[in-house]
C-alpha cells in the first residue's frame, strides 16, 4: 500500500492569529475546491479557526482574520480542532471549546461555508468525579475510571468531563443523527433525533450504558495510551472508512499515529476491520519537531476519484497531507477483519 507524502500544505503567517502555529484542519470539497478550516494559535496561545481554499493542494485563497473565535466564557481560552460535515443541506462545523480547564464539544452551522452561526455546547456538563462513579458501574474498562481520576487530580475536583474529537456521520441512521465523540480513552457514538434531546438526564443515562456504544478502545501497542476520532467517516461499498488517531506511550514520550478502521454501513457501532498497525507515523523532521513532538493528527479527508487525501497537523505546528489509493487501503483493511 503506497502512501505518498505531499508535504506541507499550510504554514504560519505574520497574521497575529496564526503566528505561532496552524494545525488540525477540517476539510470539505465543493466544485473542485477543498475548503479548509484550521486551528490557528497566536503568540498568547489562544486558538481560533481560520479558513482557506485549496486547489490541487495549493492555497488559492486564505482569510487574513479568523472565521471563528472565542466569544463566550466557555471558549475564552480557545476554539480548537474543527471537523466539518455536510448533511441535509447544512454544513456542521464541530470544534472544541476550551476555557482553560474544561474542554467541551461545540458546533456551528452554515449554508454557504462562509457565514457560520454558533449553536453552543452539545453535551450537558458533568463533573469527572461524578462521571468516574458512573464509569465504575457501567462495565467499561478500568482505564475510563483512571482517566477520570487523573483529570480530577490535574485540573481540580470541579473539572468537567472532557469532550473532544466530535463529528457527525455524514448520513442519518434510521432517521437519527449519529455522532462520534471521544471520552478518554476510547471512541464512542451517540444517536439522537435532535440536538435538543441531549438533556442532562439523557446524557447521564447514556454514560451509564456507554459500554454498549463504544466503537473503539485502545487495543494494539501503538495505541496503548488512547484513541480518538480523526476525520468524519467516508462512505464506501465495504463500510464507513474512519481515519483516527492513536497515541502510543513509550519510554521516551508519547507518539501520535494515524490509524484506520472500517465500520458497518447500517450499524457503525460494529467494526468490520481494523489495521493492527499505524496507517502512518511521525517520520519527517517537521512531524517530529514543533510545539508538540512526534505528532501526526489526521482531522480532514477528501476523496477525489480513488485518491484519498488525508490532511493532518504535524507536530502541532503546521498542516501536511498524504495521498493514498482508497481501493488499496480498503483491501488492506479487509485483511484484518474483526
Amino acid at each position: 500500500m503506497l502512501i505518498e507524502d505531499l508535504g506541507v500544505i499550510l504554514s504560519t503567517t505574520d497574521n497575529e492569529f496564526e503566528k505561532r502555529a496552524v494545525l488540525n484542519p477540517a476539510c470539505i470539497a465543493e466544485g473542485g475546491i477543498t475548503h479548509m478550516f484550521y486551528r490557528a494559535i497566536d503568540q498568547n496561545n489562544i486558538s481560533t479557526i481560520g479558513r482557506c481554499q485549496i486547489k490541487n493542494n495549493k492555497v488559492i485563497l486564505r482569510d487574513n482574520r479568523p472565521l471563528i473565535f472565542p466569544e463566550h466564557n466557555f471558549e475564552r481560552c480557545g476554539v480548537e480542532d474543527p471537523r466539518i460535515v455536510y448533511l441535509e443541506g447544512i454544513y456542521y462545523l464541530f470544534y472544541t471549546a476550551y476555557d482553560g480547564r474544561d474542554a467541551s464539544a461545540a458546533y456551528a452551522v452554515s449554508s454557504d461555508l462562509r457565514n457560520f452561526e454558533k449553536r453552543g455546547l452539545i453535551f450537558p456538563a458533568i463533573l469527572y468525579k461524578d462521571a468516574g462513579k458512573i464509569f465504575k458501574k457501567a462495565g467499561l474498562p478500568e482505564k475510563y475510571e483512571w482517566y477520570a481520576k487523573r483529570y480530577e487530580k490535574e485540573k481540580g475536583q470541579e473539572v468537567s468531563l472532557w469532550e473532544k474529537d466530535v463529528f457527525l456521520l455524514p448520513e442519518k441512521i434510521e432517521g437519527n443523527f449519529f455522532l462520534i465523540h471521544r471520552i478518554m480513552p476510547g471512541i464512542q457514538a451517540i444517536s439522537f433525533r435532535n440536538f435538543s434531546d441531549l438533556t442532562e438526564k439523557s446524557w447521564k443515562d447514556y454514560l451509564a450504558n456507554m459500554a454498549k456504544f463504544v466503537i473503539l478502545n485502545p487495543k494494539y501497542k501503538f495505541e496503548n495510551r488512547r484513541v480518538g476520532g480523526g476525520s468524519p467517516p467516508i462512505k464506501t461499498k465495504h463500510g464507513w472508512l474512519l481515519i483516527f488517531h492513536a497515541i502510543e506511550e513509550t519510554s521516551s514520550g508519547k507518539i501520535y499515529h494515524a490509524a484506520a478502521t472500517l465500520l458497518d454501513l447500517k450499524n457503525p457501532l460494529h467494526v468490520i476491520a481494523r489495521l493492527p498497525f499505524p496507517l502512518f507515523s511521525p517520520k519527517e523532521r517537521d512531524e517530529k519537531e514543533g510545539l508538540v513532538r512526534n505528532v501526526v493528527f489526521p482531522t480532514g479527508c477528501v476523496l477525489e476519484k480513488n485518491n484519498l487525501f488525508i490532511y493532518y497537523g504535524a507536530a502541532d505546528s503546521r498542516i501536511k497531507a498524504k495521498k493514498i489509493n482508497i481501493i488499496e487501503l480498503i483491501n488492506e483493511l479487509l485483511k484484518y477483519k474483526i
